[in-house]
């Protein structure tokens, strides 16, 4: 159907296929679409995403134990290469667990914090210490 062929409607309502359009005219298509877009009550739901919210890992404390017989300079061997700390960060967390008995030597999360405190204890046992490496839940 060509656009001359709608059937338009002029301001008395009667249909006629001139082709002439006068003021206030709509084609008979336009005409169906707004009366069924006004006459119909569609609803829509609005769209909510729910998000997922991911807990953080529980932390776990590693902590050194003191003993009287591994040597200060292992200990601060050990703490170097399993911590990754530096000379004065080694000496001063193996020179607290001297003083106080135990000492926070970093936080991990759990999988971590025993995978670390393990090979700590182990590298001491391989050298015949009693170094010892523990973990705890932290706060």
């Amino acid at each position: 159907m060509r656009f001359s062929d709608w059937p338009v409607y002029d301001s008395i309502g009667k249909g006629s296929t001139s082709g002439e359009l006068e003021v206030g005219i709509v084609p008979a298509v336009a005409a169906t679409f707004l009366e069924q877009a006004s006459m119909s009550e569609i609803t829509t739901k609005p769209r909510t995403k729910v998000r997922v919210k991911t807990e953080r890992p529980k932390l776990h404390k590693v902590i050194l134990v003191n003993d009287d017989y591994t040597p200060r300079e292992f200990v601060v061997t050990v703490l170097k290469a399993e911590f990754r700390m530096n000379e004065e960060q080694a000496y001063q967390v193996m020179i607290t667990a001297h003083k106080r008995g135990v000492c926070v030597v970093a936080v991990f999360t759990k999988d971590v914090a025993e995978t670390k405190a393990t090979r700590a204890t182990d590298a001491g046992r391989a050298k015949g210490y009693p170094l010892m490496f523990t973990t705890e839940p932290e706060e």
